[in-house]
């Protein structure tokens, strides 16, 4: 089922609650907790409004709740994990661009000129240290010799034509080892001042999202002149030869972590009257939680107060819990 029916599957079972459509089983549900409120107000204990009116601490009915059956929540795309311990990083998002590395591309030349009698590499071709790339006349001795690789990788330019004329010392191919390649990322302001070799990174393909994890190996004494950016250099591997130099990338510098004791994913974050909750599931009900937080990246935030470790946390479709608690607010105010 896709989210969009999953989403329409959790939408028409609530909308069947509120109507009173819910099944017999559900009824039945309802009738039990009504009966066991009645009995808590016969045996001393607090209605509901009684409650609210109390304030009370963490984790009560206090809070806007709905209850989704196990089997909505799963086809709608619902997921929970327990909250835990983790870190916080301090992280810096940037673009750049891959370059092949230095010292690790070959020009090859005519020893002497004359005419090229045959070609063997095109562009794109892989080729071998030694392997024959072209045959020339030489106009001295009026025999053939050979031009060859210097080095193993991939024809990126091919400068001769057969039948052409090579003048001597003339480029006839270029030859790059691409198997790995500099990512060269382009940092401004203040984040230069403080990002250094030795860090954390992670790459991005920007054409299909494709990550790789690296280091960062220096930051370049100069600035790029067209940007005026600061370059730090790091260097990924290419053994498969599916990263392209000249392709854009993006990638998150982790300058810090920071070791908090709770923390959720942003995505459980939501906002509801004006301050930040999250759903905590607890049997088939989800309950509107409001938290404190703290530090943030780009990925979790730190939980300061509101959640205890292991309280199972909705971290996917939390909007979908969110719209359904409002609904039924909107519902009873009617």
């Amino acid at each position: 089922m896709t989210r969009l029916s999953a989403a329409f599957a959790l939408a028409l079972a609530l909308a069947l609650a509120a109507c009173g459509g819910q099944p017999a089983s559900e009824q039945g549900h309802a009738d039990e907790h009504a009966a066991a409120g009645d009995h808590a107000e016969e045996a001393g204990g607090h209605s509901e409004e009684e409650r609210h009116a109390d304030g009370g601490g963490e984790h009560t009915d206090e809070q806007p709740s709905t209850t989704i059956p196990a089997d909505v929540a799963e086809r709608a795309g619902i997921e929970v994990q327990p909250v835990g311990p983790g870190t916080i990083a301090d992280e810096h998002e940037v673009q750049g661009l891959l370059t092949p590395i230095e010292g690790r591309v070959a020009q090859v030349t005519a020893r002497f000129p004359g005419p090229i009698h045959a070609l063997r590499a095109n562009v794109g071709d892989t080729v071998r240290a030694g392997q024959p790339l072209a045959t020339i006349e030489s106009n001295l001795s009026l025999s053939n010799y050979t031009v060859s690789s210097p080095i193993d990788g991939v024809v990126t330019a091919r400068n001769a034509s057969l039948g052409g004329l090579a003048d001597e010392g003339a480029p006839l191919f270029e030859i790059a080892d691409l198997s790995r390649l500099w990512v060269d990322l382009h940092i401004f302001g203040a984040d230069a001042q403080h990002i250094r070799a030795g860090v954390p990174v992670t790459v991005t393909r920007m054409s299909d999202g494709k990550t790789v994890e690296t280091v960062l190996e220096r930051v370049l004494p100069g600035m790029a002149t067209a940007s005026q950016s600061t370059v730090a250099r790091a260097t990924i591997d290419n053994a498969d030869g599916l990263w392209r130099p000249g392709s854009a990338v993006k990638a998150r510098i982790t300058v810090e972590q920071q070791p908090v004791e709770l923390m959720v994913p942003l995505s459980a974050l939501q906002t509801m009257n004006g301050e930040e909750v999250v759903f905590v599931r607890v049997g088939e009900a989800y309950q509107a939680q409001p938290v404190e937080v703290g530090q943030r990246d780009g990925q979790r935030v730190e939980i300061l107060s509101g959640l205890n470790e292991g309280d199972q946390v909705v971290v996917e479709e939390s909007y979908l819990i969110k719209a359904d608690i409002e609904k039924e607010g909107a519902s009873h105010e009617h």
